[in-house]
């Protein structure tokens, strides 16, 4: 089959791989009908994170159910799925305590798993799924072409961007204020809306991004940073700032954006992937009574309430999606996002 391997810094290739085949009992075949190019893979694309050899990339995906392990008794051949951007079996103690990104048995896509096979990146024609019961999770029936981007969200982007307003405690009434306008800012836009967040800053300086932000929920659009980012947001929140923060680049300068834009009691949810050595000012934070919460977002235990959403259209996080290509190119794909002519780019096998 044919799959994306990286080799370094912007050298994206589709190559020929062997093909994925069941060698555990409780795994499963998926033939990919829809992946995407993360924001996070963008660090190694560009050089921030070193590819060390050439190796297997991407972790969202949704498809159809090939082949399932005789051990496997939730998921069966011809079933739509989505799997997060994780490996997990969704049972052990961490799993139960919902924080299954710590699964004690799961993994990462494109890298050995720990029972001795190997779970293909996301950004190719097929993925062997390690614990298919616990991963995948099945749709009610099979969807429509134009709900498949909405449901590919569930595999990281929704269900991160939900993660932070979870995090920061967005409720009925709640100010929020978004830091970062790429696929999971957004996404958290439309997360704090569907919550009921009464008042939802976007802070972002691209026209298109800030038109989409305004029809997920967004009721006001902040283009400054820093000192003068900071002052704009108390100035519309009664000189003090916001309830609640959604951080979602990961960066030194975005961390403080966020907390010094929550009132005081107020509370910062992050789940931008650290970058640039982002750290905690804790004497301000103790001083403003400020609360952090967040970290990599468990998004399977997110796909079930979320997926009502999608599949009846009341959200559409699909629309981060502004560019599909094939998978033959998905070269240009990384090029398009890295460059930002894309917000994100969704690839079809």
């Amino acid at each position: 089959m044919r799959a994306t391997v990286i080799h370094g810094e912007r050298d994206i290739r589709l190559e020929t791989v062997p093909d994925p085949v069941l060698s555990t009992g409780g795994d499963a075949i998926v033939r990919v009908v829809a992946a995407c190019v993360c924001g996070s893979d963008l660090w190694p694309y560009r050089g921030i994170a070193p590819t060390t050899e050439p190796h297997r990339i991407g972790h969202e995906f949704v498809g159809i159910v090939e082949e399932v392990g005789e051990a496997v008794e939730t998921i069966a051949v011809g079933d739509f799925v989505i799997a997060p951007f994780y490996d997990c079996d969704n049972t052990c103690v961490n799993c139960r305590n919902g924080v299954s990104t710590s699964c004690l048995n799961g993994g990462w896509w494109g890298s050995d798993d720990r029972l001795g096979g190997f779970a293909d990146g996301a950004q190719g024609e097929r993925v062997r799924v390690p614990h298919a019961d616990g991963t995948l999770v099945a749709t009610p029936e099979m969807p429509t072409d134009a709900q498949v981007p909405g449901l590919l969200t569930l595999a990281d982007v929704m269900g991160t961007g939900h993660h932070a307003a979870v995090s920061a405690g967005v409720t009925e009434g709640s100010t929020v204020v978004v830091v970062g306008d790429g696929a999971v800012g957004l996404c958290a836009v439309l997360a704090s809306k569907r919550l009921g967040a009464s008042r939802i800053v976007a802070m972002s300086r691209h026209a298109d991004r800030q038109a989409l932000a305004r029809e997920f929920g967004a009721t006001d659009v902040v283009e400054e940073r820093g000192d003068a980012g900071v002052d704009r947001i108390r100035s519309l929140f009664d000189g003090v700032g916001a309830d609640c923060v959604l951080e979602c680049v990961g960066t030194k300068e975005s961390m403080d954006q966020a907390i010094r834009s929550a009132r005081p009691g107020g509370m910062v949810g992050y789940v931008g992937v650290p970058n640039g050595g982002p750290e905690l000012p804790v004497r301000t934070l103790f001083n403003r009574n400020v609360g952090v919460n967040g970290g990599l977002a468990p998004v399977r235990g997110y796909i079930e309430e979320l997926l009502p959403g999608v599949l009846s259209g009341a959200i559409e996080p699909g629309r981060v999606f502004d560019v599909q290509l094939p998978l033959t190119d998905v070269a240009e794909a990384y090029a398009a996002m890295d460059e930002r002519r894309a917000i994100k780019v969704l690839l079809r096998p």
